[in-house]
């Protein structure tokens, strides 16, 4: 069992050795690159050690306990310890997703219930930016059409990472699970007679793609620039500031008005395309990808309602775990984990079902 570890020495010890020269950190995307990649190692290295040393230690144990049935109790404590390991490093080394280490873009949209639905993007904004600031995250808003009552038609935000994180722990890798229609039930601020209705919103997921993970030619290009509209200051309908990009081949458009200048929306949308067209890429892999790929839970339809939120229950329920409870204003305030762990739970036993499906879990 976990043979294949040792094979990982080697390369671990060879990360270790670039990471310590100087010129390693002069290309501070390699650098990260490689700190990823030596951390993901190293948890499992450690835990591969720590599963080793229980062996030993079990072996003794009952030697000791064949001659003293007090050490009984030592025995069932190391093999418990064996047995966490053993599992931990069974998690380590499933297949995993490259682009979980990657830090997100989300983009919310209003959906079926008018004002309301664009109320609850504004909620589903808020309990993305408090759940970020709760994992030490920062966020950017990239790109917003705000509604008449405060809410949002559309908003795309940035979700990054402060340094290297914990394998898998980055926010895409935590966040692609949202991806998808999330349904709200509550009493709108717009409803006299006190009637619960329901709307939804829809949450894309993607990657942050960075200029080398994506080429994007000039010439596949049509870019419009025209004047912005709503909320914004002094330039808001005044210059023509706002862009949108069209991506020929694919079709994808994109628009940014946030900025004061053309310039930097331009960047900020060319930022979102390259974010759209590394997801398309990546749905085009899965498509064709192994039996492991297509089980992740990422993969459920986009267009399938994952959530509802029941304000009158103060209840949760995600539709693709069972996961369910009540306490909706404590995750709408940003104690979003438990949900996703839920479907960290699936991921991972779908992942490790392709692995070995003989495995009981």
């Amino acid at each position: 069992m976990f043979e294949g570890v040792e094979g990982l020495l080697g390369e671990h010890a060879e990360l270790e050795r670039r990471l310590s020269l100087p010129e390693t950190h002069a290309d501070a995307r390699m650098a990260k690159t490689l700190n990823q990649r030596y951390a993901e190692l190293t948890a499992i290295l450690t835990t591969w050690r720590e599963w080793q040393a229980t062996a030993d230690d079990l072996a003794a144990a009952r030697e000791l306990a064949a001659e003293d049935p007090a050490f009984a109790g030592e025995v069932a404590a190391i093999a418990d310890q064996r047995e966490v390991a053993e599992e931990r490093l069974r998690r380590l080394l499933a297949p995993r997703d490259p682009a979980d280490d990657k830090d997100a873009l989300l983009e919310i949209k209003s959906g079926e219930g008018g004002e309301e639905s664009a109320l609850f993007a504004g909620d589903l904004l808020r309990m993305y930016t408090r759940y970020a600031e709760t994992r030490g995250w920062s966020t950017e808003i990239l790109d917003a059409t705000e509604s008449d009552l405060g809410g949002y038609k559309s908003v795309t935000v940035a979700v990054k990472s402060r340094g290297v994180v914990e394998p898998g722990h980055a926010p895409y890798g935590l966040l692609k699970f949202e991806g998808g229609v999330h349904r709200v039930q509550r009493v709108p601020v717009t409803e006299s007679q006190g009637r619960v209705h329901t709307s939804a919103a829809g949450v894309l997921v993607m990657p942050e793609a960075e200029a080398v993970d994506v080429e994007v030619d000039e010439h596949d290009l049509r870019i419009d620039v025209f004047r912005s509209s709503g909320p914004g200051g002094q330039s808001v309908n005044t210059t023509d500031s706002a862009v949108r990009i069209t991506h020929v081949p694919t079709g994808i458009v994109v628009s940014c008005q946030n900025e004061k200048s053309q310039l930097q929306n331009k960047e900020q949308a060319l930022r979102i395309l390259r974010a759209r067209l590394l997801a398309a890429a990546q749905d085009e892999a899965d498509a064709e990808a192994s039996v492991a790929r297509r089980s992740q839970v990422r993969t459920v339809d986009r267009s399938e309602r994952i959530r509802t939120y029941n304000y009158p229950e103060n209840r949760i329920a995600d539709h693709r775990t069972g996961y369910k409870a009540y306490h909706l204003d404590q995750v709408l305030d940003g104690a979003l984990q438990p949900v996703i762990d839920s479907c960290l739970e699936a991921d991972l036993a779908a992942r490790l079902d392709a692995v070995d499906p003989t495995t009981e879990r």
